[in-house]
């Protein structure tokens, strides 16, 4: 079974930086997309950030755009970690931050990430922004 496990959030002042983990595991399928959601309390799930295996083409949302950066590493045995370096937050980035992961769609990342087109989902991270 696929499974994906988030690391690394906390509790930050403004202005300061985290570094969130993810390792999916038994991911086997080709030109594929992962993504990370983040979700605050009593607000819709937004889709942040993505990267496409294929080409690593990357897309963000305009409220983090030039702050977050999404990367990845492969390995072997069809595990992959992806990496959100997030720099100068702010306290309305504080939210559960999940990574997600699924084959690509030809209508592109922002398509994918606007509708959720993502089976796969780990069970997320804390992080807090203090003002």
């Amino acid at each position: 079974d696929v499974q994906l496990v988030e690391s690394g959030g906390g509790l930050v002042q403004a202005g300061g930086s985290l570094r969130l983990s993810c390792v999916i595991s038994e991911w086997r399928l080709d030109d594929y997309v992962i993504a990370w959601f983040r979700q605050a309390p009593g607000k819709d799930r937004e889709g942040v950030a993505a990267i496409r295996s294929a080409d690593s083409s990357t897309y963000y949302a305009d409220s983090v755009k030039g702050r977050f950066t999404i990367s990845t590493i492969s390995s072997d045995n069809a595990k992959n970690t992806v990496y959100l370096q997030m720099n100068s937050l702010k306290p309305e980035d504080t939210a559960v931050y999940y990574c997600a992961v699924d084959v690509h769609v030809d209508n592109g990342l922002s398509y994918m990430l606007a509708r959720t087109l993502f089976n796969y989902f780990g069970r997320g991270t804390q992080v807090t922004v203090s003002s």
